[in-house]
C-alpha cells in the first residue's frame, strides 16, 4: 500500500525487538516515518544505538529471554504502549540439522526466545494494549506450516507461537493479535541458513515490512482501509488482503 494512502500517526508508541538489523530494523524506519514514537531493542549494542540515533528511537540493548530486561523494556513505554512487535529469534544450530542428528540439548534455548519471550512481553504489556486498543505483532515463518528439511526446530517454534497467538487473540478481544509470516528475506538470518549466495535472491526486507506496517497502521486509520481482523497472515496474502479489506470497506 503506498504511504501517500496512509495518514501519518502522531503519539503511538511501539516496541519492536530483534530491530538491530532485518526485519526488525526495516519496521522501524517505517514506523518511525509515519511519527512513531519507537523503543527498540536487540542484543547487540552497538549496532542497535546507530539504528535508533538515526530514527531518533529509544533503545535498551539486552536479551528479551531475560526477565528484568523485559520489565525495563514495558516500563519504558510507561502508559502508552500501542504496539508489540516480538521480532527477534534465533535459527539454533547452524547449518540447520535433519531431526535425526539435532542437538536436543539446544532446544531449551530456542524455545525460551522463539516462543517463552514473545509471550512474557505480552503478558507484560496487555495491561496497557488492553487500555489503549492496541496490537501485538507475533513475526512467524513458513517453516511454521512447510516441510522443509533442516527447519524442523526452529519451524515447530513459530508453529508454538503461531497457536499461542491464535489463543491469545481469542483471549484478548480488546487487542489485536497477528502472526505475520513475511516469507523469504535476504537476511543475515536467511544467509546463515541457506548461504549468502541463496539469501540474496529473495526479497529485501523493506518489502514485507512495507506490508506488516499498513496492517499495523490500519488499526487506527480512519479512511477506508481497515486492518485485518486478528489471526495469521502470510506474505504472499498481504496484497490480497489490503484489496478485499477496502472492498468490504466500500460495500
Amino acid at each position: 500500500m503506498s504511504d501517500q494512502l496512509m495518514p501519518q500517526v502522531d503519539d503511538r508508541t511501539a516496541i519492536i525487538t530483534g530491530a538491530s538489523a532485518g526485519l526488525g530494523e526495516a519496521l522501524a524506519e517505517r514506523l518511525a516515518a509515519s511519527g512513531w514514537n519507537l523503543i527498540l531493542t536487540a542484543r547487540g549494542e552497538e549496532r542497535l544505538a546507530r539504528v535508533a540515533e538515526r530514527l531518533g528511537a529509544r533503545y535498551l540493548a539486552g536479551d528479551v529471554t531475560d526477565a528484568v530486561h523485559r520489565r525495563e523494556l514495558v516500563a519504558m513505554a510507561g502508559d502508552r504502549l500501542d504496539l508489540l512487535v516480538n521480532n527477534a529469534s534465533t535459527l539454533g544450530e547452524v547449518p540447520l540439522p535433519l531431526l535425526a542428528d539435532a542437538d536436543l540439548t539446544v532446544w531449551p534455548r530456542l524455545f525460551e526466545l522463539n516462543v517463552w519471550a514473545p509471550i512474557a512481553l505480552a503478558q507484560l504489556a496487555l495491561p496497557v494494549l488492553r487500555e489503549r486498543g492496541g496490537a501485538i505483532v507475533n513475526i512467524s515463518s513458513d517453516a511454521a506450516t512447510g516441510p522443509y528439511a533442516t527447519w524442523g526446530p526452529y519451524g515447530a517454534t513459530k508453529a508454538a507461537l503461531d497457536q499461542l497467538s491464535n489463543v491469545l487473540a481469542a483471549e484478548e478481544s480488546a487487542v489485536a493479535v497477528w502472526a505475520l509470516d513475511p516469507g523469504e528475506m535476504a537476511t543475515g538470518m536467511l544467509a546463515d541458513a541457506v548461504g549468502e549466495a541463496d539469501a540474496a535472491e529473495a526479497d529485501p526486507p523493506s518489502h514485507a515490512a512495507a506490508a506488516i506496517v499498513s496492517i499495523i497502521k490500519g488499526r487506527w486509520c480512519t479512511c477506508e482501509w481497515r486492518a485485518p481482523e486478528s489471526g495469521r497472515y502470510a506474505a504472499r496474502d498481504f496484497d490480497k488482503l489490503h484489496t478485499h479489506t477496502n472492498e468490504e470497506a466500500r460495500a
